[in-house]
C-alpha cells in the first residue's frame, strides 16, 4: 500500500512523514531512540492533533510502536513494511545501491517462475499484447526512446505477475517493478537495457504465447541477467 494510501492527503503530513521516514530509515533516528508526540509538535510546529497522525502513519508502516509508557520507539529494520512504495522511497535515499540490489535479487527469485506460470496460463489476449509491447520494446531502444522504453517494460512484466494468475505475484509487482523506475531515477543504471536483453524481451513474450514454459523461464533469465544482483553487489 503507498505512502498517500495509508496516510492523510495533506502536503504538510506528507512532507513531515517523508522527513521523519527518511531520517528513520538512513538511521539519522536510530533503532531504540523515543520521542513524543510533544517532541514532534514542538519540532515541526504542529498540533498534538497532526502529530498524533503522523505518528500513526509511522505505525502502520512499521517504522515505530508507540505506547504510553515509552513513548513512540524507532523499531528494527525487520519491522518495516519493505513493500510499502513509501519505505521502498526512503530506502532509496538512504541507500539507493542497497536497496537497488535487493529489489534486483526479489526480481531474479520470482520473475522467471512467474513466466514459467504465464506460459501455461496466459489468456490469448495477453500474449498477444506482450508480443506488441515486446516489438514497441525493440523499436523504442533502437530509437534510444528511455521515457517510453521504461514506460512500456514496467507494463510488460507487470502484465507477465498477473498472466501468472498468482495473485501474490502480481499483488508484489509495484514493489518489485520499483527496481526498474529507480535505476532511472537515482541514476544507477540506463533505463534501457543491452541489446541481449531487449530481444530476450521478445522471446519472452513468443514463449508466453507458444505456451513454453522453459523458453519462457530461459528469456526471463537472460532479461533478468540485465539486472543480476551480482552487478550491484
Amino acid at each position: 500500500m503507498t505512502l498517500a494510501s495509508k496516510t492523510p492527503a495533506e502536503p504538510l503530513l506528507n512532507n513531515i512523514l517523508d522527513t521523519l521516514g527518511t531520517e528513520i530509515v538512513s538511521g539519522i533516528i536510530p533503532e531504540g531512540d523515543t520521542f513524543t508526540l510533544n517532541d514532534l509538535s514542538t519540532r515541526f510546529k504542529i498540533s498534538r492533533t497532526v502529530a498524533r497522525e503522523v505518528m500513526r502513519a509511522l505505525e502502520q508502516l512499521g517504522l515505530v510502536l508507540s505506547s504510553r509508557r515509552v513513548g513512540i520507539k524507532v523499531l528494527p529494520a525487520s519491522q518495516w513494511d519493505v513493500f510499502d512504495q513509501a519505505v521502498i522511497g526512503w530506502r532509496w535515499k538512504a541507500d539507493a545501491q542497497r536497496q537497488l540490489k535487493e529489489l534486483s535479487e526479489l526480481r531474479f527469485s520470482v520473475e522467471p517462475v512467474a513466466a514459467v506460470i504465464a506460459a501455461r496460463h496466459a489468456e490469448k489476449s495477453e500474449a498477444e499484447e506482450l508480443i506488441a509491447m515486446a516489438e514497441a520494446m525493440v523499436k523504442l531502444a533502437d530509437e534510444g526512446n528511455s521515457e517510453e522504453f521504461l514506460a512500456t517494460d514496467l507494463k510488460f512484466h507487470t502484465l507477465i505477475l498477473k498472466a501468472s494468475r498468482n495473485e501474490m505475484f502480481h499483488a508484489l509487482a509495484p514493489s518489485i517493478l520499483h527496481a526498474l523506475e529507480g535505476r532511472t531515477l537515482y541514476g544507477e543504471k540506463g533505463s534501457i537495457p543491452g541489446p541481449d536483453a531487449v530481444e530476450a524481451h521478445f522471446a519472452l513474450a513468443e514463449a508466453i504465447a507458444a505456451g513454453d514454459p522453459d523458453g519462457a523461464e530461459r528469456a526471463s533469465k537472460v532479461v533478468m541477467a540485465d539486472i543480476s544482483p551480482c552487478h550491484s553487489c
